[in-house]
């Protein structure tokens, strides 16, 4: 079942070529071809993910030995997804550069779901349950002050007025990975970088963490950043130094991420991961010719 990267290319070029032709006799629009593409070339990798655990569980391989390997298939589709989405619409640098965060992200997941360090994958809690907390928190302490009952119950009914504001239901406190290890829970963002359009998400990431913060010293924030810390904005800068989050860019990223999960993702990226090379010769002449080379950088 193991196969060598070029392997890899191969198997998933070889299936690619087929949703291509098929594509191709489709009316479909520029757009909802390449997302089929994507989408079809990821359904096959799936398919591929699975026979590994498969085999891996049959055979007793160790976590190393399996993580090597499903990193080695997700990257190979990865390539192959980026030259046949280029095939039928091509890239310009936006849509490249959002494209190579979005794959970025699950890449460096795969190593805390199969972690050889021990570490527990968890759900976050639901903002409507810490909402009941805080208010009865709030309404306990307000019956112990040295007040008549009317002026505690006229005390409660102002301390709901913004509650009344605020839509449980809108804050959503699961972020792109939560674990948990040694009782501590870390909850974990991960960014390709910050731009001029982040402060949306700059400021629901400091109201997420203050939300966190609010339930103990056992709940850590992590942002994992793809790009060193001098190509991003002020908005990283406002999240670093804010007391919530504790920011990883680049190299330091990856030895965080080998400290959680007891893997060397930087050093596979290093011995695999040559984009340059992997990709075909056409597809590289487009990135080079519109200056999108720099973007192939893990």
């Amino acid at each position: 079942m193991k196969h060598s990267k070029e392997e890899y290319i191969g198997i998933f070029r070889e299936q690619a070529d087929k949703i291509f032709a098929d594509l191709l006799k489709s009316k479909l629009t520029l757009n909802n071809k390449a997302s089929e593409m994507n989408k079809r070339i990821k359904s096959f990798r799936e398919i591929e993910f699975s026979k590994i655990l498969q085999l891996a569980k049959s055979e007793k391989w160790n976590t190393e030995i399996l993580l090597d390997e499903l990193l080695l298939l997700t990257y190979s589709s990865y390539i192959v997804m980026l030259e046949f989405r280029n095939d039928i619409w091509q890239y310009e640098y936006m849509s490249f550069a959002r494209r190579i965060g979005e794959l970025w992200e699950p890449f460096c997941k795969l190593p805390f779901y199969y972690p050889i360090n021990k570490l527990n994958l968890i759900e976050p809690p639901e903002f409507s349950i810490i909402q009941q907390k805080i208010q009865s928190d709030a309404n306990n302490f307000i019956d112990t002050l040295n007040l008549d009952d009317k002026i505690k119950h006229e005390l409660k009914q102002k301390y709901e007025i913004p509650w009344t504001m605020v839509d449980s239901g809108g804050i959503n406190l699961n972020l792109d990975l939560h674990f948990e290890q040694n009782e501590i829970h870390y909850n974990c963002d991960f960014k390709s970088g910050f731009s001029s359009n982040e402060k949306g998400n700059t400021n629901r990431l400091l109201l997420v963490a203050s939300i966190f913060n609010y339930l103990g010293k056992n709940e850590k924030q992590i942002i994992f950043v793809r790009q060193k810390e001098s190509e991003n904005n002020h908005y990283l800068q406002t999240l670093k130094n804010s007391k919530y989050w504790t920011v990883y860019c680049a190299d330091d990223c990856y030895k965080a991420i080998k400290e959680f999960t007891g893997f060397d993702l930087r050093n596979w990226l290093n011995e695999n991961a040559q984009w340059q090379d992997d990709i075909s010769e056409e597809f590289r002449k487009h990135l080079e010719q519109n200056d999108l080379l720099k973007y192939l950088t893990w």
